[in-house]
């Protein structure tokens, strides 16, 4: 066991979701499904209580705790992409398995899981500072899902 792991709270879901992040994210796989020794508020015994997984080489948790508390955007996993075809197949996956498209290259998948599918050129940009970081986070506050080229050529002025 890993001294810190996220623990993210899941419904019933939680065992779907670690499959989908570990065929999705390269450096990524389900670890150990446990199952609950008893009932419990939510569940009864065999129902699978923890998942252990890694998203991106980043230990987790996935709890299932029952409907009690939801998903927000004040917890995200930021993926970096190298190029649009890798930012297009990790959006893709996410908002055409369920999920749903937010701004500025979030989105949120079907279990509620924020994501901020960033291209390395954006942060590059962002960290440059001055004139090129302000056209970059100006062409970016209009995106969904993140252009590259867009950044690139804001970048360029």
């Amino acid at each position: 066991m890993n001294k810190n792991t996220i623990c993210l709270w899941y419904n019933k879901d939680a065992e779907d979701a670690a499959r989908f992040y570990a065929e999705t994210f390269p450096d990524s796989a389900v670890g150990t499904v446990i199952r609950a020794p008893g009932d419990y508020p939510d569940g009864v015994e065999g129902d699978v209580l923890v998942v252990e997984f890694t998203v991106a080489g980043v230990a987790c948790v996935g709890l299932n705790g029952g409907p009690h508390f939801k998903h927000n955007e004040s917890f995200s996993f930021q993926i970096s992409t190298e190029d649009q075809e890798e930012t297009d197949r990790y959006w893709n996956a996410i908002v055409g398995n369920g999920g749903e498209e937010s701004e500025c290259g979030w989105c949120r998948d079907r279990w509620g899981i924020s994501w901020q599918i960033t291209p390395r050129t954006l942060m590059e940009a962002l960290k440059v500072g001055g004139a090129e970081a302000k056209r970059a986070f100006d062409v970016m506050m209009t995106m969904k899902k993140i252009d590259v080229a867009a950044i690139d050529a804001a970048r360029r002025g």
